[in-house]
């Protein structure tokens, strides 16, 4: 069993680090810092970082396929995830507040992720 938790943590990890990434790809361009320099909201830029962005995406589905044999609990906490770190992203680089709607989805976000791991805690 260690082994198969331990691809649904490396998986989970991917995700992480594959959404940060897409938002700094999708979302630089709209920083203070890098506003209107052409490198960060060029297409090239976006489709060259596209390429390790989407190797991750595709590297933590195989290893949640092959924790689950499903593919919809990775799409579950994939989705979760990718809520959560959009709104840490965009709290921490852009300075945006989350409204009280905002922050009920994030809690929904967050139910999601707890749902299906107590799903795989529970099986």
């Amino acid at each position: 069993m260690g082994g198969t938790i331990s691809k649904l943590t490396t998986a989970v990890l991917i995700l992480v680090v594959s959404n940060v990434m897409a938002w700094i790809q999708l979302n630089t361009q709209f920083t203070e810092r890098f506003k209107g320099h052409w490198f960060w909201s060029s297409p090239g830029w976006m489709a060259i970082f596209g390429i390790p962005i989407g190797y991750m995406f595709f590297h933590s589905t195989r290893l949640s396929y092959e924790h689950f044999g499903f593919t919809w609990n990775i799409r579950m906490i994939g989705f979760g995830i990718g809520t959560l770190v959009f709104g840490f992203c965009s709290y921490l680089f852009l300075r945006e507040i989350p409204t009280l709607k905002t922050i009920i989805c994030l809690l929904l976000a967050l139910s999601i992720i707890l749902i299906q791991v107590t799903n795989v805690i529970g099986d």
